[in-house]
């Protein structure tokens, strides 16, 4: 069951033609079938730990590739992709350093994106 918060802001983003137009490819489902949904939520949070919540992130805007990983993926489709992002869609500020809860919140949000697109 996804938490309301949650719903609300993937339905929001599903009427952005450009976070619309992440999905996840064949070999990345394959990927989260063969090393399971706790696996990638552990891989999630390490990104999400190291790449988004410190409070300065020098090169911000560019730290998520657009491949390579199904989070990296999730991560554009949900704006969880840099601290601009997270403050334009989530409200999260920009120049502090993640709590664990926005961590949590976050990592809530892309597994809850990638649970709802390995079924299509």
């Amino acid at each position: 069951m996804i938490d309301y918060r949650i719903k609300n802001v993937l339905e929001k983003l599903s009427y952005s033609n450009f976070r619309n137009s992440f999905k996840l490819k064949e070999k990345d489902k394959l990927y989260i079938n063969e090393k399971g949904l706790e696996t990638i939520r552990k891989h999630t949070e390490d990104f999400i730990k190291d790449r988004l919540s410190p409070s300065i992130i020098n090169n911000d805007g560019k730290q998520t590739p657009t491949k390579g990983h199904p989070t990296f993926i999730a991560q554009h489709a949900t704006a969880t992709c840099c601290r601009g992002c997270l403050y334009k869609w989530h409200h999260i500020p920009k120049g502090v350093e993640l709590t664990s809860s926005q961590q949590e919140y976050i990592v809530n949000v892309i597994m809850s994106w990638i649970d709802l697109n390995i079924k299509k």
